[in-house]
């Protein structure tokens, strides 16, 4: 059983660090590129859309869905029986930890609505490519605008510090004084993320 937990929470982990980071830079990357307007978003886009059918589903599924479905599950089933005390120890180390807790939960609400609504009802059900017109529409009502700027910094603080803890789970940071280095160093990219996050959704907001 012990063997079963240990692998099952490193794959768990590789999983979260390849398949979420690589959906994370994509989101971050096609809503900065609405910086450059409606028509830099836009060929972006449309060449998302030129990759044929069978490969993109193939992808979207055992690539991305499959995964990011395991990680959400397994995740959960950890979270149950994390012990969350950051007012009862206070350290940093512990705040983050609950931190990740609480964006976790946070995302499996966030990413069902987010996916049905924009990829299966919009997308697969109404056949609405995905545009800038379509999410400067999507961001007309305040209350999506905040869900989603919650959602998306909760991920990118989730996949930021998940990769602290691969680098502990893996062995890759050893000792107190590396691992603080590497929880700096991701922090770092946190923020780095959440200031594109914030200046692509004020553009939809105010322009």
């Amino acid at each position: 059983m012990y063997n079963v937990t240990f692998y099952l929470r490193r794959l768990h982990s590789l999983v979260g660090l390849l398949v979420l980071g690589i959906v994370i830079l994509e989101h971050v990357m096609t809503n900065a590129s609405s910086l450059g307007g409606p028509e830099a978003m836009n060929s972006g886009l449309a060449m998302m859309e030129m990759i044929p059918k069978p490969i993109f589903y193939g992808l979207e599924i055992f690539g991305i869905a499959i995964p990011l479905l395991f990680h959400a599950i397994y995740g959960i089933y950890i979270a149950l029986q994390a012990n969350n005390n950051p007012g009862r120890f206070g350290y940093m180390r512990n705040w983050m930890f609950t931190l990740q807790r609480w964006t976790a939960w946070y995302l499996v609400p966030f990413l069902i609505w987010h996916i049905f609504y924009l990829r299966i009802y919009t997308k697969g059900i109404c056949g609405v490519p995905m545009s800038y017109e379509l999410l400067d529409s999507y961001f007309t009502n305040p209350i999506v605008v905040v869900l989603y700027t919650l959602g998306m910094l909760a991920a990118l603080f989730h996949f930021c510090n998940g990769i602290t803890t691969f680098c502990m789970t893996w062995g890759i940071a050893k000792g107190p004084r590396v691992q603080s280095v590497v929880s700096v160093l991701s922090m770092l990219l946190f923020l780095a993320f959440a200031l594109v996050t914030v200046a692509f959704m004020a553009h939809y907001v105010l322009f």
